[in-house]
């Protein structure tokens, strides 16, 4: 079971992620075969729940050139056992602001004796039998803390320190508003990216990735361009297409951009933001 993220990062590789807020097997299908290197279920801000990100890892299968990653809810071993059994090769955990909560999420992603996850990959391998599961999980599945508050900030080094931490993930929206600003995604503020170019470099002294949540691909670009090794476009699947479809409207009927008083939304249910479908996180 290699995991193709992980193959990439080795490589020296970025990838570009997709997000899906949508609970629907038959949308993610459908994305997923969009050319996305990754996919990642929403579970914390999205409309997904255990069943919908079981189906829409079934719907992914029609691109098994995607990998399929979670962001959970919460640091918490149950949920975090159960989308690993459901087959996810990665798990982004939001709120991680310790040494000690990236401890445990190490722990609760890795099988004995680097950690205490329980066996039964439900999905990812055959409940109750013996398979080359269990022995590559640990070396293969992607453990990747968010970096979204002050706090982490202050405790950066000692995170990024705790063995078995494959990369982090910015959510810029979260770390706006602890910052005390507001929240938004594709942030120019010069503090913000003062702090971008600290975790590049704190994550490149250890050999581990950094992954941003992005609004737009030429920000997103950019952002791989400054050494980001993983990017999500769009904010997520809602935001893409309500924007798609919004352009699409506003051509069909001849009108420009800005040809109306309201500007496009950056999205809802993405990693913690402000604003429409693709502004959280």
């Amino acid at each position: 079971m290699a995991n193709k993220v992980k193959a990439a990062w080795k490589a020296g590789k970025a990838v570009v992620n997709g997000w899906l807020a949508i609970p629907n097997a038959f949308s993610a299908e459908m994305y997923s075969q969009a050319g996305w290197d990754s996919v990642t279920v929403d579970m914390q801000h999205g409309v997904q729940d255990y069943l919908s990100c079981v189906a829409c890892f079934q719907g992914m299968m029609r691109a098994p050139e995607v990998t399929p990653m979670v962001r959970v809810p919460w640091n918490e071993p149950g949920i975090i056992g159960k989308v690993l059994d459901a087959g996810a090769y990665g798990v982004i955990c939001p709120m991680v602001n310790t040494e000690a909560e990236a401890r445990a999420l190490v722990q609760y992603c890795k099988y004995p004796p680097k950690g205490t996850r329980s066996n039964g990959p439900i999905r990812a391998a055959l409940y109750g039998e013996a398979s080359s599961y269990q022995s590559t999980a640990n070396d293969e599945i992607l453990v990747i803390p968010m970096i979204e508050t002050r706090t982490a900030l202050d405790n950066l080094e000692a995170i990024l320190d705790v063995p078995g931490i494959d990369g982090i993930y910015v959510g810029p929206s979260d770390l706006g508003l602890s910052l005390g600003m507001a929240p938004k995604l594709d942030r120019d503020e010069p503090e913000i990216l003062k702090i971008y170019e600290r975790l590049l470099a704190e994550t490149a002294k250890r050999g581990i990735a950094a992954g941003l949540h992005n609004a737009s691909a030429a920000y997103a670009r950019r952002m791989i361009g400054m050494g980001f090794k993983l990017v999500t476009v769009g904010g997520n699947d809602v935001g893409l297409m309500v924007n798609a479809a919004k352009a699409a409207i506003r051509e069909a009927r001849g009108e420009s951009a800005h040809s109306k008083a309201e500007t496009l939304p950056q999205s809802p249910a993405t990693p913690s933001g402000a604003g429409g479908p693709a502004n959280r996180k």
